[in-house]
């Protein structure tokens, strides 16, 4: 499917910093719950994301992620999901979040 750039720039996808990561055992799949500061326009996020094979709380806290801010909010069990933390799929299946490769201002728009 192609879609144009007008398509593409409704999709408003920004950088945030993981502030916050506790277990989310509620969850069908191993998860963790996220907060996610976009800065000072955004704010921060809720979102959860099954990533517990590569990650554990203490390499998430600090790592910058993007993620789309301008969907709406999606009930996921007990968790308001504020925002989709994007990844890519390893060789496994896995996810493998996505991030700047240096340090970048919170809330950043991907263009």
């Amino acid at each position: 499917m192609t879609i144009t750039y007008d398509d593409f720039a409704k999709v408003d996808i920004r950088v945030g910093r993981i502030t916050r990561v506790e277990p989310f055992p509620e969850a069908r799949k191993p998860a963790f719950k996220l907060w996610v500061d976009f800065g000072s326009e955004i704010g921060e996020r809720r979102s959860s994301a099954q990533i517990t094979t590569h990650y554990t709380p203490e390499t998430l806290i600090g790592r910058q992620v993007l993620g789309v801010v301008n969907f709406p909010p999606r009930q996921i069990g007990p968790v308001r999901s504020e925002v989709l933390v994007l990844g890519l799929p390893d060789a496994s299946g896995e996810v493998v979040l996505i991030g700047p490769g240096h340090e970048v201002p919170l809330g950043g728009r991907l263009f």
